[in-house]
């Protein structure tokens, strides 16, 4: 072990700083409406990057399994790609609830063996 971790105030700060992480990652999401968020989804336009049931297209797969909660809004508030920004005043942060929620909801595509055409 190197002398950083020797130090007891060094690896308290380590620990605390791997909880806090954790604990962001599992960080429950508001409660949010699903049929709302998909008819936001659909009417914002989000479809035409990141498709109708959000697997993603010319944007990111944003469903099934989206990120936690606090990473997605932080990035759709301030996003660091080709994406614009949508500010709370663009999307207020019950929509983006709404949104989330949607996504939680999206199921897994069908398995590739499962598609005949896919098969041949």
């Amino acid at each position: 072990m190197t002398r950083l971790f020797k130090e007891p105030t060094m690896r308290l700060l380590l620990l605390a700083a791997v909880a806090f992480s954790a604990a962001a990652q599992t960080a429950v999401a508001p409660a949010g409406n699903a049929q709302n968020g998909k008819r936001i989804f659909e009417s914002y336009g989000c479809y035409q990057c990141h498709g109708h049931d959000a697997h993603g297209g010319a944007g990111a797969r944003l469903a099934p399994n989206p990120i936690p909660f606090e990473r997605f809004s932080r990035y759709v508030r301030r996003p660091t790609g080709e994406m614009p920004p949508y500010t709370s005043k663009v999307v207020s942060n019950q929509e983006l609830a709404d949104i989330y929620a949607f996504l939680v909801t999206v199921p897994a595509p069908p398995p590739v063996k499962s598609i005949p055409i896919l098969n041949r």
